[in-house]
C-alpha cells in the first residue's frame, strides 16, 4: 500500500491545532506555541509563515514556524525562530521532512541570504548543522519538590556567593509586574555589552500573550533592581531565556541569588529541569553555568544551503565590529530609543 504524501500548508488556524500537535512532540519548547506569532506580527512587524502538513484524515502531522526577516544592512534571513533558541520542525518524520522541503523551496524563490532551524535534537535532514551555541541545564528530577534537595546538591562555593549576596540585604521579587525592574536592568546591561536592546514592548506582549507560563524575577539592593531575568515554563522545564545583571553588583553576587532564586522556585514547583538559556561553548557565560553543575546540550541549528549566508549576523563579525564600540558609549535614553528599531533586524 503507497503511503500517503502529507499536504503542506501555510496555517491559518485554529491555533489550539496547531498547539495541538506542538505539544504530542517530545522536543516542543514553548517558543513553537501559536501565540508566539501573534506577538512576532505585532511588536515587530516581521512577516510570519507558519507552515502545518496534513495527513490523510487532514490531522495536523508536523508544523514549523517560520519568520523572515528582512534588513538592507543585516540581510534577508528566514528563522525558526528568530531571537530565541527554538523553533525548529515538530511531528512526523515524513510530514517534518515535507515541511522543510517546502521551505528550502520557499526560501529559494525569495532569494533569502540564510533558512536557520533551530532545534534542540538531532532531525533526520541532511543539511549543514551550527554548533555554536549550546544550553546549559540542571536536572532538578531528584529535588523537584524539595528545593532544598537541590541546594544541597550545589557546591560550596556556589552556596557561599548566594549567602553573601542574602546577608548584604539581596532580595528577589517573582511576579510580571516586576517587568519594570527587569527592564531597567536588561536595557542598561545591554547597552553595557555595546548590544541593542529588544524593545519593552516586547516583553509586555508576552506577558500579554502568555500570563501564565512567563516568569519575571527582579533582584533589589536597598530598593534598587540590580539583577534580573525572565523566560518560560513549559513539560515540567523552565527556562531562563533573558538574564542580566548590573557590573557594579557583581561583587556582591546579586546574580548568583538570582539564579538560586530561579532554581528555587522552579524545584519548588515541581519542575524537573532548569535551562539556563543558551551560551557560546567555552565562554566566561560557559563557566558560569557549569558551576551550578549543569549539563552540556548541543543546539542543532541545521542550515539549508540557500544563500550567500553561513549564520545569522554576529557583532564579532569584521563587518559589525565598530557596532558595539560605538553603542557602548551612547546615553541610555538614546540606546532605548534607537536600540529596539535596529535589533529586531538581527535575529
Amino acid at each position: 500500500m503507497i503511503a500517503t504524501v502529507p499536504q503542506v500548508e501555510v496555517f491559518a488556524g485554529p491555533g489550539v491545532e496547531w498547539d495541538a500537535c506542538v505539544q504530542t512532540a517530545s522536543a516542543w519548547t514553548h517558543f513553537h506555541r501559536w501565540g508566539w506569532k501573534a506577538v512576532i506580527e505585532q511588536v515587530f512587524g516581521h512577516e510570519c509563515l507558519y507552515l502545518a502538513a496534513r495527513d490523510a484524515e487532514g490531522h495536523v502531522a508536523a508544523v514549523l514556524p517560520l519568520v523572515q526577516v528582512r534588513s538592507f544592512l543585516f540581510g534577508d534571513y528566514l528563522v525558526s525562530m528568530p531571537f530565541v533558541n527554538y523553533g525548529g520542525p515538530l511531528g512526523d518524520d515524513l510530514a517534518m521532512r515535507m515541511l522543510v522541503r517546502h521551505a528550502v523551496r520557499v526560501a529559494r524563490e525569495r532569494r533569502v541570504d540564510l533558512l536557520e532551524l533551530r532545534s534542540r535534537e538531532r532531525l533526520a535532514l541532511d543539511f549543514p548543522v551550527s554548533r555554536r551555541k549550546i544550553t546549559c541545564v540542571l536536572d532538578l528530577t531528584a529535588g523537584a519538590g524539595n528545593g532544598e534537595a537541590v541546594w544541597e546538591r550545589l557546591s560550596s562555593n556556589v552556596r557561599r556567593k548566594v549567602r553573601h549576596a542574602q546577608k548584604d540585604g539581596v532580595n528577589v521579587r517573582f511576579g510580571l509586574e516586576q517587568l519594570d525592574g527587569f527592564y531597567e536592568v536588561f536595557s542598561r546591561h545591554m547597552r553595557d555589552l555595546g548590544t541593542p536592546t529588544l524593545p519593552r514592548r516586547f516583553f509586555e506582549a508576552l506577558a500579554e500573550q502568555f500570563p501564565q507560563d512567563m516568569w519575571v524575577g527582579c533582584a533589589y539592593n536597598e530598593g534598587k533592581p540590580v539583577a534580573a531575568g525572565c523566560g518560560f515554563q513549559w513539560a515540567g522545564e523552565l527556562e531562563l531565556t533573558w538574564v542580566s545583571a548590573l557590573q557594579e553588583y557583581h561583587r556582591g553576587y546579586a546574580n548568583m541569588l538570582l539564579y538560586w532564586a530561579f532554581i528555587e522556585r522552579a524545584a519548588n514547583q515541581g519542575l524537573r529541569v532548569f535551562n539556563f538559556g543558551r551560551c557560546t561553548p567555552g565562554g566566561g557565560t560557559h563557566r558560569f553555568k557549569q558551576q551550578w553543575g549543569s549539563r552540556d546540550v548541543p543546539l542543532m541549528w541545521y542550515q539549508p544551503v540557500v544563500g550567500r549566508r553561513a549564520a545569522t549576523p554576529s557583532p564579532h563579525e569584521r563587518t559589525f565590529a565598530w557596532g558595539p564600540v560605538v553603542w557602548k558609549r551612547l546615553p541610555m535614553a538614546v540606546a532605548n530609543a534607537l536600540g529596539p528599531a535596529i535589533v529586531r533586524l538581527i535575529p
